[in-house]
């Protein structure tokens, strides 16, 4: 596996902080399975459903990254955590979150699914050592929102080229194609999750992913007790 660290001063505000890194190989990206759209289209009822008369937070993925945000000094009501956004675009009758691209729909079934952000990357994009910190005054990229995004003082992703990724949104540089045979998963997971069920469901969201797009895999959990990997 690449190396991927995470910054300490993650675990000075929130001390259960954890990551985990999925690395794929000789993967193929196509349209989704029939047996995927199937569990989509059910699962997104449910979720219109659950939404009807609730509002986003009444899931607890949600409103524990909110807090999370909050305790790192992000404003989750202007940058708001990817799934999230995901979820309110189906409350909102919008669901055209599913894209025609295995890969991007599977990560986007995860991150609402188990409701947490996620990132996925073209690993032939990513270059060196990839750390996960807060941005800095030069961290900037345009984001597959279209826009430029500055990522000073926010929860973020980077590799020798600089920050590539977010649990907000990720950079056009990185962002995975048809092309892609090479992936890096990032799951940040709740930090309630123990760190045993923390890598029983790394390894998991792993394995299904694979089970899709062939190839394989290696995974890890970093947390304070296992900072780096790689």
């Amino acid at each position: 596996m690449i190396p991927i660290s995470l910054q300490n001063q993650l675990f000075e505000t929130v001390p259960d902080f954890k990551i985990g890194c999925v690395q794929y190989e000789s993967i193929v990206v196509d349209k989704p399975p029939k047996e995927l759209s199937g569990r989509i289209e059910l699962f997104q009822q449910t979720v219109e459903l659950d939404l009807a008369e609730q509002s986003v937070t009444y899931y607890e993925g949600v409103k524990e990254w909110r807090q999370v945000f909050k305790q790192l000094g992000m404003d989750p009501g202007r940058y708001r955590p990817s799934h999230e956004a995901l979820f309110r675009r189906v409350k909102q009758g919008k669901g055209d979150i599913w894209s025609e691209s295995s890969a991007i729909a599977l990560n986007n079934f995860f991150s609402l699914y188990y409701q947490m952000p996620m990132g996925l990357y073209d690993l032939e994009q990513v270059k060196g050592t990839v750390e996960v910190r807060l941005g800095i005054v030069e961290d900037e990229y345009e984001g597959l929102n279209g826009r430029r995004n500055r990522m000073e003082g926010k929860l973020t992703s980077s590799d020798q080229n600089g920050a590539f990724g977010s649990p907000i949104v990720d950079s056009k540089r990185t962002s995975v194609s048809w092309e892609t045979t090479k992936g890096l998963h990032l799951f940040y997971l709740q930090p309630s999750i123990p760190i045993s069920d923390a890598e029983a469901l790394t390894n998991r969201l792993g394995e299904m992913f694979q089970q899709v797009h062939g190839g394989n895999f290696e995974a890890a959990v970093l947390s304070r007790y296992k900072p780096h990997v790689g």
